[in-house]
C-alpha cells in the first residue's frame, strides 16, 4: 500500500502569509518560484490525486491540473473593476466543476485554502437568472426533498450555507413559504471547515473526499434542478 502524504505542508501556508504580507508584484517575481513549488505544483498533485475519488462521486465532474482551462484558479487577481487593486489572491483554490459548465458559476465542489480558511465547499455560486429561478422553483415544487437535504442529521451537522441573499422575498414567491430564507439566496452554497493542523495532515485527502461526500444530496437536489446529470 503507497504511503499516504501531505500535499499541503508549512511551507505552502507560509508562502501564503508572505505574500499577503507583500502583495506587489516586485515580491511576487521575486519568489514566484517558491510560489510554483510551494504552492501551484502540491495544488495541482492534489487535484491529480482527487480526480479517481471524484469519479467515483460523480462521473459528471472534472478534476483537471491542468492551469488553463482547468480545476487550479490563478494567482491572479481581476482587478479592473475593484477598488482593491492589490495584484494577487492570497489564497488558493481549485474548483471540481460539472461538465456541463464553463466558468466559476458551475455547479461545483471546491477548496478553498488559506492560512486563515481552510474549507470544502460545493453547490453553485451567483447562478444565472433562469438557472436560479430553476432553483427557487424546485425548492417550492420539491419542498419535502429539499426538507430531507437542508434538514438532514448529516448535513445540519457539519454543513453551514454561505453567500448572498435577497433582503426581501423574490418576486412571485410566498413570503410565508416555510424555506422562505432558501428561496432568498442568491448563491446556494454550503461548506465544510478544516483547521489547519487537519489541512496539512496526511489524511486530508480522505477529509475532503468525506466532506465532498456529506455534500452530495444538496448537490444533487441543485443539479437535479437544472435539468443536468449527476
Amino acid at each position: 500500500m503507497a504511503e499516504k502524504k501531505s500535499h499541503f505542508g508549512s511551507s505552502f501556508f507560509e508562502f501564503l502569509r508572505e505574500l499577503t504580507a507583500n502583495n506587489n508584484r516586485e515580491w511576487f517575481n521575486a519568489n514566484k518560484e517558491r510560489y510554483i513549488d510551494e504552492v501551484r505544483t502540491p495544488l495541482q498533485q492534489f487535484v491529480l490525486d482527487f480526480g479517481p475519488h471524484l469519479r467515483k462521486i460523480s462521473p459528471h465532474f472534472i478534476a483537471d491540473p491542468r492551469l488553463i482551462g482547468g480545476s487550479v484558479f490563478r494567482v491572479y487577481r481581476d482587478i479592473r473593476f475593484s477598488k482593491d487593486k492589490t495584484p494577487y489572491k492570497t489564497h488558493a483554490a481549485a474548483q471540481f466543476r460539472h461538465t456541463a459548465g464553463k466558468d466559476a458559476h458551475a455547479p461545483c465542489f471546491y477548496l478553498h485554502l488559506s492560512p486563515d480558511e481552510v474549507f470544502a465547499g460545493f453547490g453553485i455560486w451567483q447562478p444565472d437568472s433562469p438557472s436560479l429561478l430553476n432553483i427557487r422553483n424546485s425548492i417550492v415544487d420539491k419542498s419535502d426533498e429539499w426538507k430531507k437535504v437542508v434538514k438532514g442529521k448529516n448535513f445540519k451537522s457539519k454543513c453551514s450555507m454561505t453567500g448572498a441573499s435577497l433582503k426581501r422575498p423574490p418576486r412571485g414567491f410566498d413570503p410565508d413559504h416555510p424555506f422562505i430564507e432558501d428561496l432568498k439566496r442568491k448563491d446556494f452554497v454550503s461548506q465544510i471547515n478544516f483547521t489547519l493542523q487537519e489541512a496539512s495532515s496526511t489524511t486530508f485527502m480522505d477529509k475532503y473526499i468525506k466532506a465532498c461526500k456529506t455534500g452530495v444530496p444538496f448537490v444533487k437536489f441543485l443539479i437535479k434542478a437544472l435539468g443536468l446529470k449527476f
